[in-house]
């Protein structure tokens, strides 16, 4: 009897060590659908063909479920929740959420993109200088995001006073899909946005770029403070894929983009021309450094715009697991 009782236990603990092993580690990873999210549209499209490009570094009992927003408060709102692990995010909801929480909840673990932003208006419009915007509309992602604090601090740099609801110049925050439409039909007067949909508007509604916002940063690799501590060699993995994957997206332009144009159709359904793209390519910069000097006039921007008060501390903001 006694022998048999060792034998059931030893079976039950086997059982037990067994399912310990297969039980399965799930990561909740966040992007948007915007060629600036290159990485993390590209890891999602990668992922639905099975094939998923963090799951190779992270191993087979790591599972990925990734979440798409349109904007960086709604991400950083999610890692506040605990439903968020990592994302990919604009600097300036990113700093928000640091700034916040008294650099207790948010990390940036790696870069992603710099540029591909811009202030657009109609071909025909009697825009042509800072001055002419007073009294004029403008539309931005998200109130908060990273476009609509640069063309906020923009405005403010150029004389101008601006509010939540009014000021001199009226910032109104209109998800990207619905730029088009708002521009096409003098909703607006210009759009401060991110590509692809700088180049659609340049397309579909011609617009011309009045300013090109190339020395800033578009996007980084964000995790939980929670995440990075508890799971850090995870955090490591991640990281060190993301640096990977864009080496990999630098050198390989034409898959990237065939990857990219099928996930924002599954993403958006939304068409978007391999010529587009191509174009809209161009004025990103993928890179997995972080600057510290763009993390600087990130700041100051948010500063400038009325976001950011009190301490602006960033020493604990960037940390490579």
């Amino acid at each position: 009897m006694k022998i048999k009782m060792t034998a059931i236990v030893g079976m039950f603990l086997l059982w037990a060590s067994l399912g310990a092993a297969q039980e399965k580690t799930t990561i909740r990873f966040g992007h948007f659908p915007n060629i600036t999210h290159a990485q993390g549209v590209i890891a999602h499209a990668l992922s639905r063909q099975g094939k998923g490009w963090f799951e190779k570094y992270l191993g087979p009992n790591v599972e990925i479920q990734w979440f798409t927003y349109n904007a960086g408060p709604s991400a950083m709102e999610a890692i506040f929740a605990g439903s968020l692990d990592v994302t990919y995010v604009g600097p300036s909801p990113a700093l928000n959420a640091y700034f916040k929480s008294n650099g207790e909840e948010v990390r940036v673990i790696s870069g992603a993109a710099n540029g591909g932003a811009a202030l657009v208006v109609k071909a025909d419009s009697p825009i042509k200088t800072p001055a002419d915007f007073r009294g004029k509309k403008i539309a931005t992602p998200q109130l908060g995001n990273t476009q609509d604090i640069s063309c906020r601090a923009w405005l403010k740099a150029n004389g101008f006073k601006t509010t939540v609801t009014g000021g001199d110049v009226l910032v109104i925050p209109t998800a990207n899909p619905d730029q088009l439409p708002l521009f096409q039909n003098g909703g607006v007067d210009a759009v401060w946005t991110v590509e692809p949909w700088v180049t659609r508007l340049e397309r579909d509604a011609r617009a011309r770029v009045f300013l090109e916002d190339k020395g800033t940063i578009t996007t980084w690799l964000v995790s939980s403070v929670k995440f990075l501590h508890d799971r850090r060699d995870l955090a490591r993995k991640i990281a060190d894929a993301n640096v990977e994957l864009t080496s990999w997206i630098q050198q390989n332009q034409t898959e990237a983009q065939k990857l990219l144009i099928k996930e924002l159709k599954a993403e958006t359904r939304t068409d978007f021309s391999p010529d587009a793209v191509a174009q809209a390519w161009n004025r990103i910069q993928f890179t997995s450094e972080v600057s510290r000097d763009l993390i600087a006039k990130s700041v100051q921007d948010g500063k400038e715009a009325g976001f950011l008060k009190g301490s602006t501390d960033t020493s604990k903001l960037v940390e490579t697991p």
